[in-house]
């Protein structure tokens, strides 16, 4: 049985309010929530093996939380996902999933999801089903099970394809998420593709991103995708769709298997002239851009007052600072990361 959340106030009377537009008249519409930077991986283009993690008096509550994800709600985001580091390590998380259901009952959103690298699926999926979350984002990059433990440093592959089995059978539907690592899993990419089409699972590769020191050198993981489509195209029929799912991806549709292939590329080709999210990291701050350091403090509005009128005040402020695009670059003098911050601080 599932802790219930109290959430006094949330669902009161209050006025109702503008929805979010940022300088750039784009409307923010999705808000993606890390929940933990704590995970049970290592993986070598998101941490270093060795990392401090925050001091659990600095996170969020799972009440805090669920005020700060209403109050985007109701100011008009329409999409809520849940990341980490691996949000599933989160205790007590399926009570946040439980109470922010009810947006979905009432309407006000479309979509509950979350990523997560499958360590801990075949125990929640059941419940996340039952919460109304209709899909969920794993993280695999190969299927190779000793590759698999070197990438993820800690990370058990029977453990996670037994964590996608459960999924789909509790009726959640799948997309895989590959990050693309020169020399390690490009030429497996095809395997994974057809592995994931053959048990009706979209795909999404990305492009290694340039954030926080991971003890790995950037240059020796990059790899683009513009070569890796371009290889692909020689053995499949790559068309161009114009599916979207929210997020960055662009899609194709493979003719061999009939299946739906994303690519994400932040460096090669950013996706930022149609950007609709913002993130919410677990100590309750808000950056407006992956690639940027710009941020604001939500955790004092929201801690300093019931009522959610300073926290509206400082989502105001936070998105008329919103940029038009990141940064992002591979620092090809100094080897070196185009932030500090680790990918986990953020949410993947």
């Amino acid at each position: 049985m599932t802790d219930a959340i109290e959430t006094p106030g949330l669902d009161r009377g209050a006025p109702a309010r503008p929805p979010l537009i940022d300088p750039f008249a784009r409307a923010i519409t999705y808000l993606r929530v890390s929940v933990t930077d704590r995970c049970d991986f290592r993986c070598v283009y998101c941490m270093s093996e060795n990392m401090a993690f925050l001091p659990k008096a600095d996170l969020l509550s799972l009440e805090e939380l669920d005020r700060v994800c209403s109050a985007f709600v109701a100011r008009g985001v329409r999409k809520l996902r849940l990341t980490g580091g691996e949000p599933l390590v989160r205790r007590g998380i399926m009570a946040l999933f439980s109470s922010l259901s009810r947006h979905l009952d009432s309407g006000a959103l479309d979509e509950l999801t979350l990523t997560t690298n499958g360590s801990q699926l075949a125990r929640y999926a059941a419940e996340l089903k039952a919460c109304g979350v209709k899909r969920v984002n794993v993280s695999i990059d190969t299927l190779d099970a000793d590759k698999f433990r070197a990438i993820t440093r800690w990370g058990d592959l029977g453990k996670v394809l037994s964590g996608v089995d459960a999924a789909q059978a509790a009726g959640l539907a799948i997309k895989i998420n590959a990050v693309a690592l020169k020399g390690v899993n490009d030429d497996e990419i095809p395997t994974l593709m057809e592995w994931a089409h053959g048990r009706g699972m979209d795909l999404t590769l990305i492009e290694v991103m340039p954030l926080g020191d991971v003890g790995e050198g950037r240059l020796d993981q990059y790899l683009p995708l513009s070569l890796v489509r371009a290889r692909l195209s020689e053995r499949y029929t790559l068309h161009d769709i114009d599916d979207r799912t929210g997020g960055p991806a662009r899609y194709v549709r493979v003719a061999e298997t009939g299946g739906r292939l994303g690519f994400i590329t932040p460096l090669t080709h950013n996706f930022c002239e149609s950007c609709n999210r913002v993130r919410l990291t677990c100590t309750g701050t808000l950056y407006m851009c992956l690639g940027q350091e710009d941020a604001a403090d939500l955790r004092t509005p929201l801690r300093a007052s019931e009522a959610d009128d300073l926290l509206h005040t400082a989502i105001d402020e936070a998105v008329r600072r919103k940029p038009r695009g990141h940064d992002f670059v591979i620092d090809r003098r100094h080897n070196r990361p185009a932030l500090p911050r680790h990918m986990s601080v953020t949410g993947g």
